[in-house]
């Protein structure tokens, strides 16, 4: 990663803006990066955004920063050089104790959660693109049937407008995107989504969250935060 980074920024980079993107393992990689060779440096003044889903990325409390000290969260889609990041979970299934995500290492630190639907706190709808392929993970998960009495689109995602809502919280000491389902029963569109990961047997891993689709939840609203902050970017140039 450092290699081509640096490859990247000495033949192809050509002074524009940049916005790194991670998942899970990825988003690791790119808050070593991040931390050793963007943050504090020259090169910071390059960065539309840093993008970490389903990682652990510490803030001290009362703060917008501290696993990097010049990166800080995102609190509007016109800022740059900051820092959006989530673990995503169901409000009807919190992270148990034994969670891997939304918990900081140390009890002076939370774990940093941005709502890509609302940066400036509370509440947002979820403009997700959900996969339409087979089930995500495990041989006996449902389907999604997205309209009752309808054959399911054959288009690979599918956008669900209304159905999903979400918040940053921090409850019982976990800091987490808590993801809503609208549900309306009287509505033939479905009430429920896929992206829980379920064991060998049918056990759930509550631990994991909705961890499967993190960006897909928010892939609509990260489109469009970013294409704020990037015309937020030229501006200042």
């Amino acid at each position: 990663m450092l290699d081509a980074w640096n490859y990247y920024l000495a033949h192809e980079n050509h002074g524009r803006g940049v916005v790194l993107i991670g998942h899970s393992q990825g988003s690791g990689v790119l808050m070593q990066l991040i931390k050793n060779e963007i943050d504090g440096k020259p090169v910071q003044a390059r960065l539309v955004s840093a993008i970490l889903m389903g990682a652990r990325v510490p803030l001290d409390k009362g703060k917008d920063t501290g696993f990097f000290q010049h990166v800080p969260l995102c609190k509007s889609p016109s800022q740059t050089g900051c820092l959006i990041a989530y673990a995503s979970f169901r409000d009807t299934i919190p992270p148990p104790a034994n969670s891997r995500f939304g918990k900081a290492p140390s009890d002076a630190q939370v774990a940093a959660c941005a709502n890509p639907a609302n940066l400036a706190g509370g509440p947002g709808g979820l403009h997700a693109y959900l996969s339409n392929g087979p089930a995500i993970v495990g041989q006996d998960a449902p389907k999604t049937v997205w309209v009752k009495g309808k054959a399911n689109p054959t288009t690979p995602f599918i956008a669900v407008p209304g159905l999903l809502s979400a918040q940053c919280v921090d409850k019982n000491g976990f800091s987490y995107l808590e993801v809503h389902t609208n549900g309306a029963p009287a509505d033939p569109r479905t009430d429920t989504i896929e992206g829980d990961v379920i064991l060998p047997g049918g056990q759930l891993a509550a631990d994991w969250g909705l961890h499967l689709i993190d960006a897909n939840l928010a892939m609509g609203d990260l489109v469009q935060v970013v294409g704020q902050q990037s015309k937020a970017y030229l501006a200042k140039k």
